[in-house]
C-alpha cells in the first residue's frame, strides 16, 4: 500500500484533481476528457499515467479508444482522500463549469445513437441487425411463462415485444429514441394490442416503479448503454421478487465498424463480465452462456445470460 503522502502529492494538481472529479461520476474516454476538459491530448494522457500508476484510476481498451474509471477496489483512505479533496473545490469556477461540460458530452453521446434509431425506425426489424436472429429470439422465448409483466428495455420498435405481448398480461418497450416509440405505438395499435405500452426512457433511468416486471429483457440493448452495469441494477430495481432478467447481447468482438454501422457503444462483453455485473446487481442462480455464432463476417457471436431476483 502506497503512503498516503503519494495519494495527497497526487490529488495537490488541479488537472489531476478535475479528472478525477470527472471519473467518479462517468467512465470516459481521453477525447471525451480533452473535451470536458478543453485540454490537449497530450496533457490528459500524462496526467492518467500518473494516476494509473498510482492504482487510482484503471483503463480499458474498446477497439481503438481506451476509457478510464476510478480504481473500483480503492483503498479506503485513497477514496476518503479523494472525496475530501474534491469536496473541498466543489464550488469552485473550474469544477462548476466542469460538471457542465460532462453533461454536454454525456448528452452528445446519447445524441448519437439516437440519430441512428431515429434515422432507421420503421426498418430496424427488416434489416440485418448484429446478433438478432429467429433462432436467437426462439432461445429467449423458452424462458417465457404467459400471463406475466413483462419490461423490454432498449425495445426499439419492440418487434420482440410484439410477440410476447400477445400472452402477456402487459408489456412494457423502454426506450429513448422518440422516433422508435412512435413507430411502435402504431404498431401497437395496428396489431390492437392493448397491454402493449411504450415509454420514452432511458435504460439506465427507468421510467417505471420497483419490482413492476416478472421478466426484464435486454435483448441488444446493453451494448448501446454507457454504464451496462448501472441498466442491470434498473433492471434488479423493476424486476419483481421471484422474477428475472433474460439479457441477450454480443459477445466481446473487434469488428469496430460497428460504432459507426450500429451505434454501439460497446463492442460486445466477455461472459465474464456480463456474470459478474448481474451477481454485482443482487441478481442469483445467473447463468451466462454463448448460444450462436453467425456463419458470416464478421461472425458475430450471441450471448444469453439471466438471473433471478429472490
Amino acid at each position: 500500500m502506497k503512503p498516503a503522502w503519494d495519494t495527497l502529492k497526487l490529488l495537490a494538481e488541479p488537472t489531476r484533481l478535475r479528472i478525477l472529479a470527472m471519473l467518479l461520476s462517468e467512465e470516459l474516454s481521453v477525447a471525451e476528457l480533452q473535451e470536458a476538459l478543453g485540454m490537449s491530448q497530450s496533457r490528459i494522457s500524462s496526467q492518467l499515467a500518473l494516476l494509473r500508476q498510482a492504482d487510482l484510476v484503471i483503463d480499458r481498451r474498446e477497439g481503438k479508444k481506451s476509457f478510464y474509471s476510478i480504481q473500483p477496489d480503492l483503498e479506503a483512505t485513497n477514496n476518503t482522500l479523494i472525496k475530501a479533496a474534491i469536496g473541498a473545490v466543489a464550488d469552485s469556477p473550474e469544477l462548476r463549469e466542469d460538471g457542465g461540460n460532462l453533461k454536454r458530452v454525456i448528452h452528445r453521446r446519447r445524441e448519437v445513437a439516437e440519430a441512428y434509431f431515429n434515422l432507421i425506425a420503421g426498418r430496424l426489424g427488416k434489416n440485418y441487425c448484429p446478433g438478432r436472429s429467429w433462432e436467437v429470439i426462439g432461445h429467449m422465448l423458452l424462458h417465457f411463462v404467459p400471463k406475466i409483466v413483462v419490461a423490454d428495455l432498449g425495445a426499439g420498435e419492440g418487434m420482440v415485444s410484439q410477440l410476447i405481448a400477445r400472452q402477456a398480461e402487459k408489456v412494457y418497450c423502454i426506450d429513448r429514441s422518440p422516433k422508435m416509440v412512435e413507430v411502435g405505438k402504431e404498431l401497437a395499435d395496428d396489431n390492437q394490442l392493448e397491454n402493449l405500452n411504450y415509454l420514452l426512457g432511458d435504460i439506465e433511468e427507468v421510467p417505471l416503479e420497483d419490482e413492476t416486471a416478472h421478466i426484464s429483457l435486454l435483448s441488444q440493448a446493453l451494448h448501446h448503454a454507457n454504464r451496462p452495469e448501472k441498466a442491470i441494477a434498473e433492471a434488479f430495481r423493476i424486476t419483481k421478487r421471484g422474477g428475472r432478467i433474460i439479457i441477450l447481447d454480443l459477445k466481446e468482438h473487434t469488428f469496430e465498424k460497428a460504432r459507426e454501422l450500429y451505434a454501439d457503444t460497446w463492442l460486445g462483453f466477455a461472459e465474464n463480465k456480463i456474470h459478474s455485473w448481474l451477481n454485482n446487481a443482487g441478481f442469483e442462480n445467473v447463468s451466462v452462456s454463448t448460444i450462436a455464432k453467425e456463419i458470416e463476417e464478421p461472425h458475430f457471436e450471441t450471448i444469453l445470460a439471466t438471473g433471478i431476483k429472490r
